[in-house]
């Protein structure tokens, strides 16, 4: 299974998904890290648009995104908007929004089940 983690510097877990400069793609088997990769966030409507701003309010789409993390089962943030946490979801994606900071310490904690999801930190943008 692959899991997708929002980070910035490849070792910490960014606070903003829309906002991340990339994403760690993990490859875990039987419990174990067996390869990992960084995507760059070309992808996301805050990263192209430079800013947090919503231009004509919040229609813009979350396909290029979803598209680009569609081989991950889960996705872990350390923030992100609830569109897109519902929009992960809806394409059977799980999203997780932890308080956990270490890339390496939150993909141990969800293979141990011990990763806590705290959705009620979504923002509404």
């Amino acid at each position: 299974m692959k899991v997708g983690i929002a980070s910035n510097d490849e070792h910490t877990i960014a606070n903003h998904f829309g906002r991340t400069k990339g994403f760690i793609i993990a490859e875990l088997v039987e419990g174990e890290i067996e390869s990992k990769e960084y995507r760059p966030n070309n992808f996301t409507h805050h990263s192209q648009q430079g800013n947090h701003e919503h231009q004509g309010g919040h229609n813009h789409s979350h396909a290029s995104v979803l598209s680009a993390l569609k081989d991950c089962e889960v996705v872990i943030s350390r923030g992100m908007g609830k569109r897109i946490y519902d929009d992960l979801r809806d394409a059977n994606i799980e999203a997780i929004i932890t308080d956990t900071a270490g890339v390496d310490e939150a993909i141990t904690a969800y293979l141990a089940g011990t990763l806590v999801d705290n959705p009620e930190k979504g923002c509404v943008h």
